[in-house]
């Protein structure tokens, strides 16, 4: 399938820690396979008490961009009531207390102000303010995000990370997931064939193999690439082709 990705333009955050060795197996997001511990420390879970009994399950993914702010996607805020949400970082296995996870309060939800709910129209990202800021318990770094104006090449291999299903029967993983997603540029992803008119220039295309993509649970996580000597997040995981989540998508 291909994901789309929203283009980051944010700017002058703290850098993440020194590269870590990132090559995966193509074993099993879909595609991928267990992440190392202590590797993505940016990557965040987003959560939703839908019946405020202090019940929370993962809804999203996110980005760790300052110690009280996360960045996730638009379409992942089901309420603006921000009492309904925590965020977790520091979290490896889901279904385990590693020792590692922060549990925050969200505070305030800002929503980009043209984001309609039309995915096809872009915008599809928000910023949640948390209660109380993150601290360096050594499983956490901020994100460092690109340089104004700093395109991804053709093929350019980034990575994709979440809990997200990793198959279309509805499998959730307890380990955080990473695989290698490739970078679609835009006349290709801009084809009929592809998404024609609503892969806009302010979106990232990546995949399409039929193998490797992100599915629902992934989205609002990061799309991590390693440019000019850091690890950067060039992307918010937004949508892709409904049904299968790693559906082929080429030119015929």
């Amino acid at each position: 399938m291909i994901w789309l990705v929203c283009l980051l333009s944010f700017i002058g955050l703290i850098c993440a820690e020194e590269p870590f060795n990132h090559n995966v197996h193509n074993q099993r997001v879909i595609g991928g396979n267990d992440a190392k511990p202590n590797t993505w420390k940016w990557q965040a879970s987003l959560q939703y008490d839908s019946y405020n009994d202090g019940s929370y399950y993962h809804i999203c993914g996110g980005t760790i961009i300052d110690s009280f702010f996360i960045m996730t996607a638009a379409h992942c805020i089901l309420s603006m009531d921000a009492s309904q949400y925590r965020v977790v970082v520091g979290e490896y296995n889901m279904y385990e207390y590693d020792g590692s996870e922060q549990f925050i309060r969200v505070e305030r939800i800002a929503v980009h102000p043209d984001w309609n709910g039309d995915l096809g129209k872009g915008n599809d990202i928000a910023l949640l303010r948390l209660a109380n800021p993150l601290y360096d318990n050594g499983y956490v770094a901020l994100a460092n995000l690109p340089y104004p104006g700093e395109m991804l090449p053709h093929d350019f291999t980034c990575y994709v990370t979440g809990w997200g299903l990793t198959d279309y029967f509805g499998s959730v993983p307890a380990i955080l997931q990473v695989a290698p997603i490739n970078v679609v540029e835009h006349s290709v992803c801009s084809q009929p064939s592809w998404w024609g008119s609503i892969a806009l220039r302010t979106m990232v295309c990546a995949g399409g193999d039929g193998i490797i993509s992100g599915c629902q649970g992934d989205s609002g996580g990061p799309l991590s690439c390693f440019t000019g000597g850091d690890w950067r997040v060039h992307g918010v995981v937004s949508y892709g082709p409904s049904g299968m989540c790693n559906q082929v998508i080429r030119s015929f």
